[in-house]
């Protein structure tokens, strides 16, 4: 019976490269240390046998596993995509590997995926929003996992964040809609509960209304999963209302979209019967026709901000920083003034 062959081995990279068990080590894990002659030799000893570093050995011996975990609330929208791009290649850079799950907008998912990941030796989380149990911060604390917030910036809240105001943001929005003549309003959301990015854009139409001393009456509010389709049943429930909306603001540019082609398959121009914005400023926004007024989120920004300070929290555990990014209006052709 032929013998089972056995995996090659830190040693056996060293044999075959010419150098010692430490210099191979050296070049995996601080190749910056090594002479350029010795990288080579050592890589192509490395190909050669096609050895793989033993990850668990490595975790023992330096008591980290150079990994983090991020939880999205879901993968089938675009807002995420641009900003996880970027956090991983910034962390890459500082030599740490992302692991990603979705919760499918499910706290009882994520509390599990959170738990897993810890399970597994995660350095590090990255989660979206700060609406979740307190039991989960608990949890993380207890454990010394450092956790970090994006897509949502609250100062006071118990674990840091690097994101950005959403109720400020979308009171910009409607605060230009209103400047407009529009005086009476719809929004498609995303579900709020458990969802503090929803919520607070909410909030902030309703903020930019007491502004403007227009009664809360005047708005109705649709919430929705974030879909193309269920943004085009919203707009169809707005738009059958006796007393329509001249404008329907949308909690983001994938419900925006929805409600835009079910305006055109009703026969209403957009944006002289009715205007539509969204918020994100996903790249879908400026090739739809009418191009799509929104809110700008620097999702690239904030992957590499949250990297940055991600990696901070687990290398100095003692320093802690919240970052602010800065929304913008991105005023196109779906917003004017009321018909």
């Amino acid at each position: 019976m032929p013998k089972a062959k056995t995996a090659p081995t830190l040693e056996d990279v060293a044999k075959l490269a010419g150098v010692s068990t430490a210099t191979v080590s050296r070049c995996l894990n601080s190749p910056s240390l090594v002479v350029q002659a010795t990288r080579d030799r050592v890589q192509s000893a490395v190909d050669a046998l096609g050895y793989t570093p033993n990850f668990a050995a490595r975790v023992m011996a330096a008591r980290r596993s150079h990994t983090i975990g991020a939880i999205i609330p879901t993968m089938e929208n675009a807002i995420f995509a641009r900003g996880l791009q970027a956090f991983q290649e910034e962390l890459r850079q500082h030599g740490y590997t992302l692991l990603v799950s979705s919760s499918a907008y499910q706290p009882e998912i994520e509390e599990e995926q959170i738990r897993n990941l810890v399970a597994r030796g995660a350095d590090g989380l990255l989660l979206i929003g700060h609406d979740r149990d307190s039991r989960i911060y608990d949890y993380l604390a207890k454990r010394r996992i450092p956790v970090l917030i994006a897509w949502s910036f609250q100062a006071d809240a118990p674990v840091p964040s690097v994101g950005f105001d959403n109720r400020a943001a979308m009171a910009e929005l409607a605060n230009q809609v209103i400047k407009l003549g529009h005086r009476t309003l719809g929004m498609i959301s995303g579900v709020s509960t458990g969802n503090d990015r929803a919520r607070l854009r909410i909030e902030g139409v309703q903020e930019a209304m007491r502004r403007n001393n227009i009664p809360n009456d005047r708005l109705t509010i649709v919430e929705t999963p974030y879909e193309i389709e269920n943004g085009a049943e919203a707009f169809s429930r707005l738009m059958s209302r006796q007393d329509r909306p001249t404008a329907v603001l949308c909690g983001n540019d994938v419900l925006a979209i929805g409600a835009s082609r079910r305006a055109k398959e009703m026969g209403l121009r957009v944006p002289q019967d009715v205007s539509v914005t969204g918020f994100d400023d996903i790249e879908l926004a400026q090739i739809t026709d009418p191009g799509l007024t929104t809110v700008h989120v620097p999702h690239r920004e904030m992957g590499r901000r949250a990297a940055l300070e991600l990696v901070g929290l687990i290398e100095k555990p003692t320093e802690s920083c919240n970052v602010q990014l800065r929304t913008n209006l991105v005023e196109r052709q779906s917003l004017g003034r009321p018909g």
